[in-house]
């Protein structure tokens, strides 16, 4: 939070384009199991009281493969054929959504997230193929390694994200959602008026 109590701008909110990510979308069925975990930790409400933490939206949850940043609109037809190229290399595989945890830490976090219990590897590997494709187009990256995560709310500055965090993960230790990763999409982050909007650009199947 800014001294003013507003929440600090996003680094590239002034930057001209639209805001743009690679990631592998989530089924329906998939989202409302995840969206009734959350339920059910919010149903606890908050220790302590005071303020809740930002939980993202639960209708279009999805694993983030590259975020590309702003992007200017004679850029967005290049990172929709990369898109579809880096899917075309990588043939579809299972995903396992289970356990919970958070960033930097469970003392203060800074955000609250599920991890990955199966297809790590497989999902690696296709963040590596969206990578290539993309530098193949123009973009450039650094080395930082993939680490898979969903990212399910951000706990800046709340003084009950520790405990919040420690209810989730509670209530993950025994999930275990298993679905078929067979997609892949380029969307826009939009805001404004609450938890950011994800829309769809392009979506196409692996393999």
């Amino acid at each position: 939070m800014t001294a003013s109590g507003r929440r600090p701008r996003w680094p590239g909110a002034d930057l001209p384009g639209r805001r743009l990510f690679v990631a592998v979308p989530f089924p329906s069925d998939v989202e409302s199991e995840i969206a009734a975990l959350v339920e059910g930790v919010r149903a606890d409400g908050v220790p302590g009281g005071g303020r809740d933490v930002r939980w993202v939206r639960l209708d279009s949850l999805h694993l983030t493969l590259r975020f590309l940043g702003p992007t200017l609109e004679d850029s967005v037809a290049p990172a929709t054929r990369a898109t579809r190229l880096a899917a075309k290399a990588v043939e579809p595989f299972d995903l396992s959504i289970g356990g919970a945890g958070a960033f930097p830490s469970a003392a203060r976090p800074r955000a609250l997230w599920l991890d990955i219990r199966a297809g790590e590897p497989q999902l690696a590997a296709l963040a590596a193929s969206v990578d290539d494709a993309l530098r193949d187009a123009g973009w450039v990256f650094d080395d930082k390694p993939f680490r898979a995560h969903l990212t399910l709310a951000r706990a800046d500055g709340v003084p009950a994200g520790a405990a919040i965090g420690a209810l989730l993960v509670a209530a993950a230790a025994d999930l275990d959602v298993t679905f078929r990763a067979d997609r892949i999409g380029l969307f826009e982050s939009l805001t404004g008026g609450g938890p950011a909007r994800y829309e769809p650009i392009e979506v196409v199947e692996l393999g």
